[in-house]
């Protein structure tokens, strides 16, 4: 008996081709927002790693995001190129330090109190970037060239290319899926769902659930960290609003509006916001009214977001009749 696959099973297979194959059709503003659009899916993919799975609703997650961009223009000579290899590692170990050490003030408090202490240490690091002469201030500051990707003197892309930068925040961004599909399916994933549901229950179990709560906590500073400084290489540009509690609210409301819970939900989220943002904005100046309206929709009629649609029953894979 042979089986047909549905359009549903080969859906990501399908996706898989399209995004390898985009650059080949797209031009430079394509490849730009597509690329920004990655960007924020691993940044969105970080935050659900605390808000969909382990149960931590963060609104300083931007503070993380901001440490990875400043990394690289710390690291960064003035009007020469930094070495890809050297600053990534470093701009993800620096987010990753920054959140062990808010973790383990900020995760003695649940509920409303973690989330104004995490929105209380974000706003800490934006009010010293936005007074920090030697950061830029409050006008920022440029990072005036790219990251370069030599190794031996062998440079395998260039940054500076716009499709090879797309195909580096495209391997990031499975790389990225596939770690947390790997962490959340392993007992580590276990028990954070645990820890989600009853963390009571699992510390009565004998789980140590602060240090759980810790480890996730600082993956998903890192990851923030990473998204922060593909972004700060993409653009060349830094600022205090990095940090800003407007951007830990954008990725939240992106990890609602795609599932929280689900791995790919925060994907769909980021291509969703992302580009309702940018056909707004080009019809109307009063963009934020529909974008809001769209949202609360969004989260009235789909409560398990984006990753809850189901395709058509015509579209789903019916058993077949067994011959007599």
């Amino acid at each position: 008996m042979t089986r047909r696959l549905s359009a549903a099973s080969l859906l990501p297979s399908l996706v898989a081709v399209a995004l390898v194959a985009f650059p080949a059709v797209a031009g430079k503003f394509y490849l730009q927002l597509s690329s920004g659009i990655m960007i924020m899916a691993i940044f969105a993919m970080s935050l659900n790693l605390l808000v969909g799975c382990t149960g931590l609703v963060s609104l300083g997650h931007a503070a993380f995001f901001g440490v990875g961009a400043y990394a690289l223009l710390l690291l960064s000579p003035q009007y020469a190129p930094a070495s890809l290899w050297l600053t990534l590692p470093a701009a993800v170990g620096a987010a990753a330090l920054a959140a062990l050490a808010i973790g383990l003030l900020v995760l003695r408090s649940s509920g409303v109190y973690f989330i104004m202490a995490t929105l209380a240490f974000a706003q800490m690091f934006f009010y010293y970037a936005n007074g920090a002469k030697w950061l830029g201030g409050s006008d920022g500051a440029y990072i005036f060239a790219k990251p370069d990707a030599a190794l031996f003197s062998v440079a395998p892309f260039k940054l500076a290319d716009n499709t090879h930068f797309y195909y580096v925040a495209l391997a990031l961004m499975a790389a990225t899926y596939g770690l947390l599909r790997l962490l959340l399916r392993a007992p580590f994933g276990r028990v954070l769902e645990g820890i989600r549901v009853n963390e009571q229950r699992m510390r009565s179990l004998g789980f140590a659930t602060f240090r759980y709560k810790l480890v996730s906590f600082v993956i998903a500073g890192g990851l923030a960290g990473l998204a922060g400084y593909l972004d700060a290489a993409q653009f060349g540009f830094v600022n205090p609003e990095l940090f800003g509690w407007r951007q830990s609210g954008t990725v939240l409301m992106m990890v609602i509006l795609g599932g929280a819970g689900a791995v790919h939900g925060p994907i769909l989220g980021a291509v969703a916001l992302v580009l309702l943002q940018e056909v707004l904005a080009d019809a109307t100046r009063h963009w934020l009214l529909p974008m809001g309206l769209f949202i609360i929709l969004a989260v009235l009629a789909l409560p398990g977001g984006l990753a809850g649609l189901r395709p058509p029953r015509a579209m789903r894979r019916r058993p077949e009749a067994r011959r007599v």
